[in-house]
């Protein structure tokens, strides 16, 4: 004898948790990618690229000055001057990429922070429908 089975539609799963936390990294992803593009843009960054450009210059024409007169005096002066700017200019691009990062770490907070909220509040709600929904099925048990 067959027994007739009948199939229920297959019902479309929710989007899991799982799910949404990775389209919320991949919009971080995207944000970040976006700031930095900003960043590149901006004022601060365009000077300190100048500068180093400069200082980039200023060392190629030192070094074509030493390949011509071989002196031994220019090559201390050059390196002076070298490592003096070369300093400034290390000392701007570190404050650069400090304020940099402080701001990007405090995006990264603020975004991991309201990730952290909307998930909690995500899973009291669902932990609250679960309650209710076993609260009112469940029989108590007669022993």
């Amino acid at each position: 004898m067959e027994e007739n089975k009948t199939r229920e539609p297959v019902k479309p799963e929710k989007e899991s948790l799982l799910d949404k936390a990775k389209k919320l990294v991949d919009k971080a992803d995207d944000f970040i990618d976006d700031k930095v593009a900003d960043v590149k843009q901006s004022e601060a960054f365009k000077k300190v690229k100048d500068v180093y450009d400069k200082a980039e210059d200023f060392v190629e024409d030192k070094i074509e000055d030493f390949k011509k007169s071989e002196a031994k005096e220019k090559l201390e002066a050059f390196a002076d001057k070298a490592e003096d700017k070369a300093g400034e200019a290390l000392s701007k691009m570190k404050d650069f990429s400090k304020k940099v990062v402080d701001k990007a770490t405090d995006k990264f907070e603020d975004i991991g922070k309201k990730v952290a909220e909307k998930t909690a509040d995500k899973l009291e709600d669902a932990a609250e429908s679960l309650k209710k929904k076993t609260g009112n099925k469940e029989k108590p048990e007669n022993t």
